[in-house]
């Protein structure tokens, strides 16, 4: 598989500003990879949580991550602002493509850039549902982005 070239943040409908903390450095003088993949869940929850389309209490529909990945090109650090940028590539019967990336303060092209993928199950029974809540599609719809060769595999 051919590493892909890191993308630009208008690639992507959606960004937010989040704060790194002193935590998140590892001993190496960077943010350790496992934040990343904290940074990628809060900008998607975050996003479903504003719109109406999650409650993390309530919601009787919720998304559990089935897949992940990610490809890092610079290092983001301590106490810089990231900026995480948010696209839905595929919107399926239970599941949903989310793709990720993250600037950092001085960064034109991502430091690193990722996806998951949720299956949207019942909260009780943890099986997937027939459909997607509408409230979860209208949501997802501004994110949505046609295929391109800039799509991570």
């Amino acid at each position: 598989m051919a590493r892909p070239d890191p993308h630009l943040l208008r690639d992507y409908p959606h960004s937010r500003i989040l704060t790194t903390r002193w935590i998140d450095s590892d001993p190496y003088g960077h943010m350790n990879n496992v934040v990343h993949y904290s940074l990628f869940d809060t900008v998607v929850n975050a996003w479903l949580i504003e719109r109406g389309a999650l409650d993390i209490q309530k919601s009787t529909v919720i998304g559990l991550v089935v897949e992940t990945g990610c490809h890092y090109f610079a290092p983001l650090t301590y106490p810089e602002p990231v900026t995480a940028a948010l696209r839905v590539a595929h919107i399926g019967r239970s599941s949903v493509r989310y793709e990720i990336a993250l600037f950092g303060e001085k960064g034109g092209t991502a430091a690193a850039q990722g996806h998951f993928v949720h299956v949207y199950v019942d909260r009780a029974s943890r099986r997937p549902v027939a459909e997607l809540p509408a409230a979860l599609r209208i949501a997802l719809e501004p994110l949505r982005v046609a295929s391109s060769t800039r799509e991570i595999p």
